[in-house]
């Protein structure tokens, strides 16, 4: 998913160079500054799919749907 920037500053930041170029391979970007944009459209995008499974799951559990949770972290088991 690809998000539009309605806005756009410049910012001065300090970052380790030796993540931000593994980043860089890893995202495919021409720059730094696609590696970052990159970065932060995948958190974001991770963020929305994190907080639509939970919404998922906590409806099935509402519902009374019996779940076998072998990790134990559902219905506090």
């Amino acid at each position: 998913m690809r998000f539009v920037s309605s806005a756009r500053k410049n910012k001065h930041l300090i970052l380790d160079q030796v993540k931000l170029k593994k980043a860089q391979k890893v995202l495919g970007a021409r720059t730094e500054t696609e590696t970052i944009e990159r970065a932060l459209e995948q958190v974001i995008s991770e963020a929305e799919r994190d907080r639509r499974a939970w919404a998922a799951t906590e409806k099935l559990i509402r519902s009374g749907i019996q779940i076998k949770d072998v990790f134990g972290r559902v219905n506090g088991q």
